[in-house]
């Protein structure tokens, strides 16, 4: 069942975050769903502008509404990742995402207010609910970007300001997270006390953290000891997503970790069995091993086990 973010957020808020899984594919969509049903946990399948583009939009769409059918049970929000001005307005029009991503946070604070209102104006008139982001985190995803030396924190004051003049109905927050497999080197890692300063200002107001993959040590050892290149790869401690949850992050946005089992799962398999050439096979096992992840993600989200809560509050 497709519901709003907001809702899924106003029953988290300082209990637990919810998982936001991005999906290109058939095998990581069913890995995803099969892998929230067992954990039992509410969850946001995120499409980004580079997957809209990688096939079609529409067969994308198509994977998620024939899995809402083959899996009724589950709750989840459908949300535009990281888009700019026209994506957001092809998806609000499209009458099939419950939220979208406006990402201006490249721009200055100005120009971000004014492109971010523009999206919510047109996104709330149709009931569509607006993720936006202040601040830039570092790395690399897809279109998106940025060197280490121009990565820059929230300013919490800023944040307040901004909510205020957009009307966006939650905040993607720079806090030290980076995108991609190499977020951190050496004692690097979430700023919590500049989180603590943002909820002090936004206080009840649903909080964002992008660049959130842990890049398993496992996952990276077994990519490199089947021929992969990974060295330095370094992401955020799952087990700080607790304590972010408990200051207003209601939503943390995984990619790379997802990504990383794909190759894992890939590269040992073709390299344990080269005379295999059928997709299906590596699919098959990717596909369990996924579900296996989606299950220690949640749990480490806390979200896992409160499918049936909100269920009731849903009325459903």
């Amino acid at each position: 069942m497709i519901v709003t973010t907001k809702k899924l957020f106003e029953l988290a808020y300082g209990k637990y975050a919810i998982g936001a899984y991005n999906i290109n594919n058939l095998e990581q969509t069913m890995g995803l769903f099969q892998g929230c049903l067992e954990s039992q946990a509410p969850f946001i399948i995120q499409i980004s502008k580079g997957a809209r583009s990688y096939t079609h939009k529409k067969m994308l769409e198509g994977l998620i509404r024939s899995a809402d059918e083959v899996f009724p049970n589950a709750i989840f929000a459908v949300h535009l990742d990281h888009g700019d001005e026209e994506t957001c307005y092809d998806c609000i029009n499209s009458g099939f995402y419950s939220s979208v991503m406006i990402d201006a946070s490249h721009e200055d604070f100005e120009t971000n207010i004014a492109i971010t209102k523009r999206v919510v104006d047109a996104a709330h008139t149709k009931g569509i609910v607006v993720e936006s982001e202040l601040g830039q985190l570092g790395g690399v995803e897809e279109h998106v970007k940025v060197d280490e030396g121009s990565a820059k924190l929230t300013n919490p004051d800023q944040a307040k300001e901004f909510v205020k003049r957009t009307g966006c109905d939650s905040l993607a927050c720079a806090i030290g997270t980076s995108h991609g497999a190499f977020k951190f080197s050496g004692g690097q890692g979430i700023h919590f006390d500049v989180l603590e300063e943002i909820q002090k200002r936004l206080p009840g107001f649903p909080l964002v953290m992008h660049g959130s993959s842990s890049v398993p040590q496992g996952e990276v050892a077994r990519i490199n000891a089947s021929g992969g290149n990974l060295a330095g790869a370094k992401g955020v401690d799952a087990d700080q997503f607790k304590h972010a949850a408990e200051l207003g992050v209601t939503k943390v946005n995984i990619d790379t970790d997802g990504r990383l089992v794909w190759t894992r799962v890939h590269r040992e398999y073709f390299l344990e069995n080269p005379e295999k050439f059928d997709l299906r096979d590596p699919g098959k096992v990717f596909m369990k091993e996924y579900a296996r992840f989606i299950v220690g993600k949640n749990e480490k989200l806390g979200s896992a086990g409160q499918l049936e809560g909100i269920r009731k509050a849903l009325g459903k």
